[in-house]
């Protein structure tokens, strides 16, 4: 079986194409363009992400292809019926239809048994135009479509590598907008026990770095500053960290980062001692949190997903003082790719879709 995937829900565009052959996954290509229009603003401009999804999407769809060598010339072209009703799938996407009807009028339907895409949750912009190009080439190619959870991607992802992961299952979710524990019990049964109430961990690293005049994301910077730091002097709450629950709350660590700030002299010393204190501060509230929830609910196996996950202070942490098997997805799959939406679609490619009836869900949830 073979499976193209798309993925836009923020800031990330990115196309796949995963066979599985006798329930092992090979990958045939797995395309990413990032956005790095973003940093200079220290965040994500959901509609300024929509354009830049609409001119990569069609470049990147090729590059996956050619990588499968499933890319093919043809010289027959789309008839008018076909040509009216992609302009009416894509009428929001001028651009895309444009660079689209180029493409399809020059290359054959690929070899692919279905097409998955990223549904929700997500920027919802970003979300519709990577649900309009499936659903443009599902119509076209006549393939069918599978929408596909991306915090679900988050957590399958693993499996990858991980073909035979024990039940039940703890994992944790961080992400640019997401910090969630949830209980897996099986592929495909998901229930939420915690989640943040703000800011998620990886809002917290983007805004403490942008507080410290740092560039975006801040996740990775913070932590190749922190990673030159022996220790600091400096001390920061952990917010909700002794709470009786599994919910996480980073707002107040950011809020504490902006007095520091506003009452230090930040030099290159002061910088570098907030950076690796912030990290701590994260990590200590995730750690506890996931640990303690994995021993109340007799998890066999700790499950990390999501850009956060691939901080290696983390991972050790995580490694060190778990006393049940730590699963981290390779750091180039922690962050958003199409590879893991997938895997997903492979897991549920009983759940095929026409294409009229997908549509984006930006607070699409696992477990709902």
């Amino acid at each position: 079986m073979k499976i193209l995937a798309i993925e836009t829900s923020c800031d990330d565009t990115a196309v796949a194409i995963l066979e599985e052959k006798k329930g092992k996954f090979k990958m045939l290509s797995n395309v990413v363009s990032s956005q790095t229009i973003h940093q200079n603003y220290g965040g994500v401009f959901p509609m300024m992400a929509k354009r830049e999804h609409q001119a990569n999407l069609v470049p990147v769809l090729m590059r996956a292809l050619k990588q499968a060598e499933l890319e093919k010339s043809k010289s027959k072209t789309l008839n008018p019926k076909q040509i009216q009703n992609l302009k009416k799938i894509l009428e929001k996407e001028s651009e895309l239809y444009e660079k689209l009807l180029k493409f399809l009028q020059m290359h054959e339907k690929p070899k692919v048994d279905a097409i998955a895409v990223t549904h929700g949750p997500g920027l919802e912009p970003c979300l519709w135009v990577g649900v309009n190009l499936a659903r443009a080439l599902s119509y076209i190619w006549n393939i069918p479509l599978i929408p596909v959870n991306h915090i679900e991607a988050h957590i399958l992802v693993n499996f990858l590598e991980n073909p035979k992961i024990k039940f039940p299952a703890l994992c944790l979710v961080v992400s640019g907008g997401h910090t969630q524990l949830i209980l897996m019990k099986k592929i495909g049964s998901y229930k939420i026990i915690g989640e943040t109430r703000d800011d998620a961990a990886g809002e917290c690293f983007d805004k403490c770095a942008k507080i410290l005049g740092l560039g975006y994301p801040g996740g990775p910077i913070i932590f190749k500053i922190a990673s030159k730091i022996k220790e600091s002097n400096i001390k920061l709450p952990r917010p909700m960290i002794n709470s009786k629950d599994y919910d996480f709350s980073f707002s107040g660590l950011k809020t504490a980062v902006l007095y520091k700030v506003r009452d230090a002299k930040v030099d290159e010393k002061f910088v570098g001692e907030m950076s690796i204190e912030i990290q701590q501060a994260i990590i200590d509230v995730l750690l506890k949190k996931t640990l303690q929830a994995a021993k109340d609910f007799k998890a066999k196996t700790i499950i990390l997903g999501g850009g956060v996950s691939a901080n290696q202070k983390l991972r050790k942490q995580f490694t060190k003082k778990s006393d049940i098997q730590v699963i981290f997805p390779d750091p180039k799959f922690s962050t958003d790719n199409a590879l893991m939406i997938a895997i997903v679609a492979y897991f549920n490619r009983t759940r095929k879709k026409r294409w009229q009836s997908v549509k984006a869900n930006a607070n699409l949830r696992v477990g709902s």
